[in-house]
């Protein structure tokens, strides 16, 4: 496996070379949950799909709050890779290693509490909530596999191995679909089926991914130190640097998470028709997002060793080489959305209400898509930069303008209320980041 470190000047062939496949695992995650809908949906009961639903939901929601394993340790990483600091490199991948296996442990020892408490709080029906925590009594000891995962993709596109991503990604969602299939659908196990398929494939992939790393960390070892630097692991100002960047993104998170359950929260209270259309345009704008990140990922791992080598030149050419493909590709998901818009609706659902409430709104959501490039453009630098603190700010500012403003246009424009805000939303969040982008700059000179 090729070890060379990413280029200097990485052309916009190197810059695809290494989109393709985040693109690819990304867009292949959707598959598995149509997969398994698709398995309860045409041997089970509407409870057992359901509870799947809730259930896995209720998992995105826990394991969401860890993401900053992988954004966190992507820009530390790549920094380190940049500034040709091997060991540190590998202290701060096995930092996130066993930071995302212990918390995934702590997760399967508060499992009863966590279930008993909070999964009631999503509201399913007694036959649902006791097959919901079936699903999440079985899948939540993978908990260590899969925070293990996300702290393994940020090492992988810190060091630029994107394809070793996608090795790891598609054996979790190809297993994972394969044991579905046969426990789900062969062995008619249903929702039980379904998630010790999911169980068994967090921890195959997980286990890889390991082996995948120490390989790839092993062909880089050149130097003196010990290939497991546990001096530079325990350091105290290294751990300290960690934890208020995880901080920090977790924070970011939370106020992400608060803003989109506000916005379905304004859905319901505008009745069941604009929610369904809403969820339906917001669905298509996550998938669109898959393409985005394709780019995004790549500028954090870029911006990040320039960061490292303290190259304004290199971080500033890897700006505008990932903008200026993001903005290409933005626009052409952005016609395609336009021009095949109400078509994609009417294959997703075949109420006529819910098609119409959809459609009438359907130009906010194309220019959302559009509007969004920038900020997740910024975002990737400043998580390959780790410049944290300023995406907390970023994301309490803009989450805050977006909750006031969504108050007073809701009552007035309804639907069309709501995506002025989120449109607003997008924008503020690009405008804070642009705010504090000179300073990123002004670091590097």
């Amino acid at each position: 496996m090729d070890s060379a470190p990413p280029p200097r000047f990485a052309t916009y062939a190197d810059i695809l070379s290494m989109a393709w496949p985040v693109v690819l695992a990304g867009v292949s995650t959707p598959l598995l949950g149509l997969v398994d809908s698709a398995i309860i949906g045409h041997t089970r009961s509407a409870a057992e799909l359901s509870a799947i639903a809730v259930g896995s939901l209720f998992l995105c929601c826990i394991y969401w709050t860890f993401g900053f394993l992988r954004m966190s340790t992507t820009g530390f990483v790549a920094q380190a890779e940049g500034a040709g600091n091997a060991p540190e490199m590998r202290a701060a991948s096995f930092q996130a290693l066993l930071l995302g296996g212990g918390l995934g442990v702590l997760i399967m020892i508060l499992q009863l509490p966590i279930a008993s408490l909070m999964l009631p709080l999503m509201g399913p029906q007694e036959d649902v909530l006791e097959l919901g925590l079936t699903y999440f009594g079985i899948r939540v000891w993978a908990a260590p596999a899969t925070l293990v995962t996300y702290a393994l993709s940020g090492i992988f596109i810190g060091l630029g191995k994107t394809r070793a991503l996608l090795v790891v990604q598609l054996l979790l969602n190809g297993l994972n679909i394969s044991l579905d299939l046969i426990l789900g659908r062969l062995l008619d196990m249903g929702v039980t089926g379904i998630a010790y398929g999911t169980l068994i494939a967090e921890w195959v992939a997980a286990l890889a991914g390991v082996w995948l790393v120490f390989k790839i960390l092993h062909e880089r070892h050149r130097d003196s130190a010990a290939f497991l630097p546990w001096t530079l692991i325990k350091q105290a100002d290294a751990l300290h640097a960690t934890m208020t960047a995880n901080g920090n993104i977790m924070v970011r998170s939370f106020c992400m998470l608060a803003g989109i359950a506000w916005f379905t929260r304004l859905g319901t209270q505008a009745g069941e028709i604009v929610l369904a259309a809403n969820h339906i345009l917001l669905g298509i704008s996550a998938f669109c997002a898959y393409f985005l990140d394709g780019i995004a990922f790549p500028a954090e791992t870029l911006t990040g060793v320039a960061k490292g080598r303290r190259d304004l030149a290199s971080f500033d050419h890897a700006g505008h080489h990932t903008t200026v493909l993001s903005g290409i590709l933005g626009a052409i998901l952005a016609l395609c959305f336009w021009i095949g818009g109400e078509q994609l609706i009417s294959l997703i659902t075949n109420i006529p209400e819910v098609i119409a409430a959809a459609t009438a709104v359907l130009p906010f959501a194309v220019m959302y898509n559009i509007i969004a490039i920038p900020a997740f453009q910024l975002d990737g630098i400043f998580i390959g930069t780790s410049n944290t603190r300023e995406m907390r700010n970023s994301a309490i500012a803009s989450v805050a303008v977006f909750a006031g403003l969504s108050i007073l246009l809701t009552p007035r424009w309804e639907s069309s209320g709501m995506w002025y805000a989120m449109l607003v939303w997008i924008i503020m969040r690009t405008l804070t980041l642009l705010y504090y982008y000179p300073k990123i700059r002004r670091e590097l000179r």
